[in-house]
């Protein structure tokens, strides 16, 4: 049964671009399983590097309905665990595959905030009260996106360039059975290589069950600030913003809107996630704190109201390393697993869709990032 993940409320974006209606092909060169950043990048660059690849994306709900469309736009460089071996420069890949593609999706690589509760930058901009006195303690390199525009974009481009997307497609098996076999819609579809990005979803499916954990993280945005406001809470650089302690808290500015996210939900089961309603139980309390500690923080915003509240999924590796996951499928051959970027996945989802594509067409090795436990 397919659940519509209406429950977790609305960001402040819109994915403006549904593609047409497909049905599920019975033979492809690559077969992508997510409708997310990096399945819908690799798709893109694949048929950008060989427009006679057949590719095609399977979503089991609709581009961008799970955490491409819901995450709060922050661009970061490298990964969660720093700069990996060989990782290279991701915020220029990112950049880079953008402009090849033609996207626009309101990408600010003004830098981030790294914001904490102890040793403060002597003139730091920031000068909140959270727990403690919250002020900036460096800065990094990194910035924002529109959520909405990289999706339509991506999917866009990868439509244009000859990809098939097909929503409301779940995969439910994947078997190797004289070449790779996926079940799609009570259809068997065969593929040379087959790409999954579903990320906190399917964990049995890209064998992650056992070594990830998938959580809802939750995220409130503020009505409108005026210049003033955002001038004193020293958000008018554009920056975006997360704690390097505890409580933790995050956010960026949307349209003259803070983006406030400082809350998680935890699960024991990937399918768990589909069935919370963030109007209800813990995550309304959740939700509610935020709120509660936003108003709290600073004079500016004692009074502000909020427009939108949304929940994302997100994965982490059971070790809390931040390492993503980008390796070979264990027991399915001609097969990548993308995903667990730990709240890392704008820029570097589509730096390592596009790198995946370029494995799938021999192009370029995958890494070894692959946790030795």
């Amino acid at each position: 049964m397919i659940l519509s993940r209406s429950v977790w409320g609305r960001p402040p974006w819109e994915i403006d671009f549904r593609p047409v209606p497909r049905l599920v092909p019975e033979q492809v060169d690559v077969a992508i399983v997510g409708g997310g950043f990096s399945g819908l990048a690799a798709a893109a660059w694949l048929r950008h590097l060989d427009p006679a690849k057949t590719v095609a994306v399977f979503e089991a709900q609709s581009i961008g309905s799970g955490a491409s469309g819901r995450t709060g736009g922050m661009v970061l460089a490298e990964t969660a665990a720093g700069d990996l071996p060989g990782l290279g420069d991701v915020l220029a890949g990112f950049s880079s595959t953008l402009r090849t593609l033609e996207i626009d999706c309101d990408l600010q690589l003004s830098g981030a905030w790294e914001i904490g509760r102890s040793n403060p930058l002597p003139n730091s901009p920031i000068a909140w009260q959270d727990s403690g006195d919250l002020r900036a303690t460096g800065e990094i390199p990194g910035g924002t996106i529109d959520p909405g525009k990289l999706v339509s974009g991506l999917a866009r481009s990868a439509d244009r360039l000859g990809a098939l997307i097909v929503e409301n497609a779940t995969v439910e098996k994947i078997h190797f059975l004289d070449g790779l076999r996926l079940r799609v819609r009570e259809r068997e579809v065969r593929a040379s290589h087959v790409l999954l990005a579903t990320n906190a979803f399917s964990l049995e499916l890209s064998a992650l069950a056992k070594r990830t954990e998938p959580k809802l993280t939750l995220v409130v945005a503020t009505t409108p600030l005026d210049r003033a406001q955002l001038e004193v809470l020293g958000l008018s650089s554009g920056r975006s913003f997360y704690t390097i302690d505890l409580p933790y808290l995050w956010g960026r500015v949307h349209n003259r809107s803070v983006i406030f996210g400082g809350g998680i939900i935890e699960v024991k089961n990937w399918r768990d996630l589909e069935v919370i309603d963030i109007s209800t139980g813990k995550a309304a309390e959740i939700i509610a704190n935020v709120e509660r500690r936003v108003r709290g923080m600073h004079p500016a915003l004692h009074s502000i109201g909020f427009s939108h509240w949304w929940g994302g999924p997100v994965l982490f590796g059971h070790n809390w390393d931040g390492r993503p996951v980008f390796e070979a499928h264990p027991s399915l051959p001609n097969t990548v697993v993308l995903g667990a970027y730990s709240g890392h996945g704008v820029a570097l989802s589509v730096y390592l869709g596009c790198w995946a594509a370029e494995a799938a067409l021999g192009l370029k090795a995958l890494p070894s990032w692959k946790d030795p436990s």
